[in-house]
């Protein structure tokens, strides 16, 4: 709203007008309001959820310190999801479709999230909704991200080549293609030319049927993708702060390369493709971070509020679909390895539990849960290492520390090929 409020009287010239011009004022401006928003109202919103008695409903697991959280406020999601959307409808650009495709996310992974919250607390029970309408939702959400990126005219990409010199064979320069191009193309890590069309897997259908058959494999990689991603942010939700911060570092990652691949100077010295109008989800992005640092204000141990499903299955996701607009989907596997770690590895507990009859890998899944349990204490685990119980504020710190390493690590694919 202040965005297109300043645009409209650009020509009276008022002092600071140009700044709304700018990228990064802006998207400073979005951190403030959402770190703010978080940590204010938030205190508020907690207050009104300790009213209502909204607490947590905790399963005895026999992990320390895990009986003192029952009753603790949950749904605190409510407070990340309205600190980023409101920042972004006061400075974004309500006209970008990339940041009217991440509002709708938001909102759409949001309802998600409470509704399965909702049932939980209504039938005080660790059930909530059915997966399958989980499941349902998070594909919708991606069905309806690949169709817009294949059918709108504004999300195109430009497409870069690299002139080599004659004389030393090496990069001389990277140049921009004069014309804007609608693909499903992605970056590769760690590969020479990493620019990679998914059509190049359907080539063996024809030119026309390839490049649908190409949007069809990225549809069916975002489904992938999104439903990977939320489920396993939502795994991950069981010490405090731990996906909070995670989420957060994973954001800092994705807002640079946001950066990046919208500035077509930049994005030519790092031999990247050039988005146009992707760098208005630096904004969104950075209203992410905002609100994810101020909910971690509360939310860190010992949490004075949980962020439910109403927040993992959000944050999760929204990460999903910010990689996959900025054709960065591919290096989610690194950058977001703990979910996915996450992930597998309460389905190899399950897997291997019915195979053997009572069996397990792990002492406990998800694997966060593994570090809390003392090993050979009469659990029948293939794993028992650590033989000591690790406090959860330690457990907390060393994912986030692994999770620092991987966004350093999925940041530098850019440059090391």
């Amino acid at each position: 709203m202040l965005y297109h409020l300043f645009d409209a009287i650009q020509d009276l010239d008022l002092p600071g007008n140009r700044l709304w011009t700018y990228i990064t004022f802006r998207s400073g401006v979005a951190f403030v309001l959402a770190m703010l928003g978080a940590i204010f109202v938030g205190k508020k919103i907690i207050r009104r959820l300790q009213l209502m008695q909204v607490g947590e409903v905790i399963r005895n697991l026999d992990l320390e310190g895990q009986t003192k959280k029952t009753g603790t406020p949950t749904m605190g999601g409510v407070i990340i999801i309205l600190s980023i959307i409101v920042p972004c409808l006061l400075v974004g650009n309500l006209t970008n479709v990339y940041m009217l495709l991440m509002l709708g996310a938001t909102l759409w992974l949001g309802t998600i999230g409470f509704l399965d919250d909702y049932m939980k607390l209504k039938y005080h029970n660790k059930d909530g909704i059915k997966g399958k309408y989980k499941i349902f939702g998070q594909v919708g959400i991606a069905v309806i991200l690949a169709v817009t990126m294949y059918l709108n005219p504004d999300m195109v990409i430009v497409q870069n080549h690299e002139v080599i010199s004659s004389t030393t064979e090496m990069v001389e320069d990277v140049v921009y293609s004069t014309d804007v191009t609608k693909s499903p193309e992605t970056t590769l890590p760690f590969i020479k030319n990493n620019n990679f069309d998914y059509s190049w897997l359907t080539s063996w259908m024809g030119n026309d049927a390839a490049e649908i058959g190409g949007w069809v494999v990225f549809l069916l990689i975002a489904i992938f993708l999104v439903t990977a991603t939320s489920n396993g942010a939502n795994l991950n939700d069981g010490l405090d702060g731990m996906t909070s911060g995670l989420s957060a570092i994973a954001a800092v990652a994705l807002a640079i390369m946001a950066y990046l691949g919208g500035n077509i100077v930049y994005s030519a010295y790092l031999n990247i493709m050039y988005i146009p109008g992707s760098e208005e989800l630096v904004v969104y992005m950075s209203a992410f971070i905002g609100a994810l640092i101020g909910f971690l204000w509360y939310n860190s141990y010992p949490a004075q509020v949980f962020m439910g499903d109403t927040g993992s299955l959000t944050l999760g996701g929204i990460i999903a679909v910010f990689a996959i607009l900025i054709h960065k989907e591919l290096l989610l596997p690194i950058l977001c390895a703990l979910f996915y770690i996450e992930d597998l590895s309460v389905m190899l507990q399950v897997l291997y539990y019915k195979k053997t009859g009572g069996k397990r890998i792990f002492k406990m899944a998800p694997l966060h849960h593994h570090f809390q349990k003392a090993g050979n204490a009469g659990i029948d685990a293939l794993i028992q290492r650590p033989l000591a119980p690790i406090p959860e504020a330690k457990i907390v710190t060393r994912f986030w520390i692994i999770g620092i390493i991987l966004a350093v690590v999925t940041f530098v694919t850019l440059k090391i090929r």
